[in-house]
């Protein structure tokens, strides 16, 4: 067993908590590395152990603390565990599940998705003392088998139509591929996906990854941070609009805000350095998207019609009700970066964001 393990103070204040005083409380808090308000207890998610196929909770060390991967190393053991739920740390209770692939979307979308690993190759520090991720492992578009992704397509409280909204993710900067989309954010309802309405702006979720078509790559190799936005995932004010290669680092700060008013920004830092959150883009939206129909329903490492082949590796993310101010933008990053991580060097195959960590091309 790993051990000591990490117990974040119950007074450390959380991002949700940063949000809300700012005025854009949480409607959706997912984590599997620590709590996202300063007053969870858990639980975070929860595992799956494909040996046995029994499932189980796992829940902060204490009162606003980190996750408590000394349960989950005790209930999993030499077995490899995967994700079964991912738990809305906010009021709303937005949880997660395997998305279960909807008659609309025809094969190989039509089947049920995957659970992603969370073994010990996926494992990170946080403050020093382990954590676990959720692990895309993507595929070829070509493969024509069942990918990896998460909903919640009835979700309450998150923007709908053109209603505002601000979200953020902590991923992998290393692990990422170009086959659509490693999402996370507001998509397609279950009454959107019955009804086929993949129309322009029913989604809106900050992407991350090397490029996907209709909109084509950005300039260089990438990576990129993007809004997938539907019929396309976007960098600025049209289809070309591109920004610079990202450069390859270990913890990826996404941040994506939709106004009401026909303007959208995206930001991005790095989580292990102070100050270094930067405005990618800040603006007006492509033409067609001008007013915007969101679902409103949750989606991640997927597109919104469960396009679920990306990779790339997850460890938290929230969404708002309304849109973030700059200074709620700059105390949230402060806190992800306050909170400490850290590689892990398991020694095993490559992992999300600890271990080595090769690029899926």
């Amino acid at each position: 067993m790993l051990a000591p393990f990490f117990v974040l103070s119950a007074a450390v204040e959380g991002p949700c908590d940063i949000y809300a005083r700012n005025g854009s409380p949480c409607v959706a808090a997912h984590s599997l590395t620590r709590a996202l308000y300063g007053d969870t207890t858990g639980p975070l998610y929860a595992v799956q152990n494909t040996a046995t196929g029994a499932v189980m909770d796992i829940h902060t060390t204490s009162v606003g603390g980190a996750a408590d991967s000394g349960a989950q190393d005790d209930f999993c053991g030499a077995s490899v565990c995967i994700v079964q739920r991912i738990y809305d740390q906010s009021p709303m209770q937005n949880h997660l599940g395997i998305e279960k692939g909807p008659a609309i979307l025809g094969p190989p979308r039509g089947l049920d998705d995957r659970g992603v690993n969370v073994s010990r190759d996926t494992m990170v520090l946080l403050g020093g003392h382990p954590v676990y991720s959720a692990y895309f492992s993507g595929m070829p578009h070509e493969s024509r088998t069942a990918g990896q992704g998460y909903s919640n397509r009835t979700a309450r409280g998150t923007a709908v139509g053109d209603q505002p909204q601000s979200m953020y993710v902590v991923v992998s900067g290393r692990h990422q591929n170009n086959i659509c989309c490693f999402d996370y954010g507001n998509a397609e309802n279950a009454t959107g996906l019955a009804n086929g309405d993949f129309v322009d702006g029913a989604m809106e979720a900050v992407y991350f990854g090397s490029g996907y078509a209709p909109t084509g790559p950005g300039g260089g190799p990438g990576p990129w941070v993007g809004a997938d936005i539907e019929n396309g995932i976007y960098e600025g004010s049209s289809a070309h609009a591109t920004q610079p290669s990202l450069l390859p680092i270990d913890f990826r700060v996404a941040m994506l805000k939709g106004g009401s008013d026909n303007h959208y920004s995206l930001l991005s830092g790095d989580a292990q350095k102070p100050d270094s959150l930067k405005v990618l883009y800040d603006g007006p939206r492509p033409p067609g998207y001008e007013v915007m129909h969101k679902g409103g329903a949750i989606v991640l490492g997927i597109g919104g019609d469960n396009s679920p082949w990306a990779a790339g590796t997850f460890y938290e993310g929230v969404m708002t009700a309304g849109y973030a101010s700059s200074e709620a933008d700059a105390a949230v990053m402060a806190n992800i970066v306050a909170a400490g991580y850290a590689k892990a060097e398991t020694g095993g195959a490559a992992g999300g964001g600890g271990g080595m960590v090769e690029r899926v091309a």
